[in-house]
């Protein structure tokens, strides 16, 4: 008898520490008032633990569970019927929370997903920066924190990732649609189904829906294109008065480079012995491109003794403590400003009578 009242009292003091700090209240049926009207909606309902919401004194929140029905009102249309059968599931949903059922915890294919909104979007992020440039690490930033604020805004950001289905993203994208462009919206299209993407194969998700949205179509804005004239007077008016902005353009130029990517170049990415180039794009793939004559003896010119270097800086080759975004951003405004003199160049020039020759070499 002492291992039988020794077990009793081991389970006694559990079932008393549970009790202290309940996680859900005990689940009732509301049978359509003191009459009970058969013409009302009838259910059972509780409350639960939400998993990250605290009160004021940090004590977990008890929020108000979706009522259940299993389509006992549709079934059964006589009082007693439609009690005894909302007892039955009463009884078996006390059961199941007892037995540390939670709703915040969702089984697909056997696996628990235990996964709010936020902490699945999240956790999804973080993986997939690994692979992700510093520019592009912003914009999915970026582009998510909208989409959490769209969640959180429908009451949704907290509620198991299982809840967000294609509706839910197709909302989010109308939105971006009438507020910005389709464009804006096709670009955050593809952030989700990235990030929804790693949901999947980390089986936190059963398929990625997002996949299965339309891209819309865009118009495709033609960027502005300079006569031959304007090229070659603009040419000679950098080699005089910024050759390393010049030496910037040509890389872009004769090695089909983006311009954050010619800013991302450093000594340690150039054999000038193989000619190539290893380019980092922005999903952090290494590409390697052969470089061209003309800019294989502009390279030979310069000091490339020190790999961590960066191929342009304000002052050329060089160390650049800075993002690659302030980086590039430096050159654009640097061409602006070089475009304004040139044009202020070619207004004194016409003053004087003189034309811009063109380039010959």
């Amino acid at each position: 008898m002492g291992y039988f009242f020794n077990t009793l009292q081991t389970a006694y003091a559990t079932a008393y520490s549970h009790g202290l700090k309940k996680k859900f209240t005990e689940p009732k049926i509301y049978h359509g008032g003191e009459d009970f009207d058969l013409s009302k909606r009838w259910y059972v309902y509780y409350s639960f633990e939400h998993p990250t919401k605290k009160d004021d004194k940090g004590n977990p929140v008890l929020k108000r569970q979706t009522s259940i029905t299993l389509k006992v009102n549709q079934g059964y249309k006589a009082k007693k019927e439609r009690l005894f059968h909302l007892q039955l599931i009463r009884d078996a949903l006390h059961q199941m929370l007892k037995d540390g059922y939670s709703p915040y915890i969702e089984k697909v294919d056997g696996k628990i997903m235990a996964y709010t909104a936020e902490s699945a979007l999240d956790f999804a992020l973080k993986l997939k920066k690994s692979l992700l440039s510093e520019t592009s690490i912003r914009d999915y930033r970026s582009r998510l924190g909208r989409f959490k604020g769209y969640l959180k805004e429908h009451g949704l950001l907290q509620r198991n990732i299982l809840d967000i289905d294609k509706k839910v993203v197709n909302g989010h994208l109308n939105e971006i649609q009438k507020t910005s462009s389709a464009r804006n919206r096709n670009n955050t299209k593809v952030v989700l189904g990235a990030l929804f993407s790693v949901l999947e194969d980390n089986e936190i998700i059963p398929r990625n829906f997002i996949h299965n949205i339309k891209k819309l179509k865009t118009n495709p804005k033609r960027n502005k294109t300079y006569s031959l004239d304007i090229v070659d007077g603009l040419y000679d008016f950098l080699k005089d008065n910024d050759p390393q902005l010049l030496f910037f353009i040509k890389m872009i130029s004769y090695n089909f480079l983006r311009p954050i990517e010619v800013c991302r170049l450093k000594v340690g990415d150039i054999n000038i012995g193989q000619k190539e180039l290893q380019v980092r794009a922005k999903n952090k793939l290494v590409k390697t491109k052969i470089i061209p004559d003309q800019i294989l003896d502009e390279l030979k010119k310069l000091e490339l003794s020190n790999a961590d270097h960066f191929l342009v800086s304000p002052e050329g080759v060089g160390p650049w403590d800075t993002t690659e975004t302030n980086r590039r951003n430096y050159f654009s405004k640097r061409f602006k400003k070089a475009k304004i003199q040139y044009n202020l160049f070619l207004k004194q020039d016409a003053k004087n009578g003189h034309s811009i020759p063109l380039k010959t070499d």
